[in-house]
């Protein structure tokens, strides 16, 4: 258990900040501030003003290299620098709407913002992702499985909050049997997206940053925890952008090392699906 307990408790571990509530237009400052070598950026997927705040972190930073949950490591490779200047060209050439992410448009502005830094995908195929929902978790990651906690299970006070936490984010419509599985599905993406960064890291010799979605930029026990429990020497924080109507508070301590909190973005009830 001892790599797991590193894991559980690596947000206490040479966090180079101080942990906050900020706006976005203090965040560039902050960056320039934080002796950081991989930033972890999380957006609610289909909120613009989310992604405009990433990409100007992403310009405040200068990376080296950006890794996106959203592609797939064969989808990075199809990036070139003629396509990075046409934003529907590449748009295309990823297959990103037929991956079913929302429109490239609200992404472009991050691919803009650092237009030399190496495109790395971190993405899982599904049939891997799948597997971990009834396939043993460490098996299905591979060799380096032990790294990012992944041969050892949660506490079960903890995998009973994170399963029913699943189970209010589909809408309490997620089979019983079905949330152990969503559970260890979600710790194999956090510990894909954490070896990415690393390799990143080590590939491009120079900053790294991550664009996800914010409960895999957790500091607790997602990317950000999963890196330090991997290479500890890495200095790592991460960024949470939330959505709350004007009369919600949200806790203050917020797993993160910054975070934003935004009006949430107009869209259809999405339990609709679920009735």
């Amino acid at each position: 258990m001892k790599m797991l307990a590193a894991l559980l408790t690596s947000a206490a571990l040479t966090c180079p900040v101080s942990a906050e509530e900020i706006t976005a237009a203090d965040l560039p400052a902050r960056i320039a501030q934080a002796d950081v070598e991989i930033l972890v950026l999380g957006e609610v997927h289909d909120n613009a003003t989310h992604h405009l705040t990433q990409a100007a972190a992403v310009a405040a930073f200068a990376p080296r290299a950006l890794v996106f949950e959203m592609l797939t490591p064969d989808q990075a490779a199809r990036v070139t620098p003629a396509l990075r200047t046409d934003p529907v060209a590449l748009g295309q050439a990823l297959g990103w709407t037929e991956a079913g992410w929302p429109d490239f448009a609200l992404y472009a502005p991050i691919f803009a913002a650092a237009p030399d830094a190496l495109i790395v995908g971190a993405a899982l195929p599904r049939e891997e992702v799948r597997r971990a929902m009834t396939e043993d978790l460490a098996r299905v990651f591979g060799p380096d499985a032990s790294r990012y906690g992944l041969d050892q299970p949660y506490p079960a006070e903890l995998q009973a909050e994170l399963e029913a936490q699943s189970q209010a984010d589909h809408c309490g419509a997620l089979p019983p049997e079905m949330l152990g599985g969503m559970v260890a599905a979600q710790r194999l993406r956090d510990a894909a997206f954490a070896r990415a960064a690393l390799r990143a890291l080590k590939t491009s010799a120079g900053r790294v940053a991550v664009i996800t979605g914010t409960g895999h930029a957790r500091n607790d026990l997602a990317v950000p925890a999963m890196i330090r429990a991997a290479n500890p020497g890495v200095r790592v924080a991460s960024l949470g952008q939330l959505e709350a109507a004007p009369d919600e508070a949200l806790p203050a301590d917020q797993p993160f090392d910054w975070w934003i909190v935004t009006p949430p973005t107009p869209r259809d009830d999405p339990c609709a699906a679920f009735r």
